[in-house]
């Protein structure tokens, strides 16, 4: 886990540290775990059109490739872009 994110939390008791570390923890499985699964859905939606065979024929292989290269190419754009803004943002005083 990022130690940044646990910044402003320095001024709590070391019990309540380690439960808003699991729980951050937790909350960044269950997004990776969400985006993971928006992958797969996107790209066999988009990729596989018939069940002819067990495996992927090369066009269905070709285009899972290129759709979850392309989403996780956005994920990360979209990450960089979020945490530029919010290096801008004002802080609370």
């Amino acid at each position: 886990m990022d130690k940044s994110l646990l910044g402003d939390l320095d001024s709590l008791p070391e019990g309540d540290k380690i439960r808003m570390s699991q729980m951050i923890d937790q909350l960044q499985i269950r997004d990776s775990l969400r985006m993971y699964n928006s992958l797969v859905e996107r790209c066999f939606t988009d990729c596989v059109d018939t069940f002819r065979r067990k495996t992927l024929d090369k066009q269905e292989d070709t285009c899972v490739r290129r759709c979850a290269e392309k989403f996780l190419k956005h994920s990360m754009r979209v990450g960089l872009r979020f945490a530029e803004l919010n290096q801008g943002a004002p802080t609370p005083d």
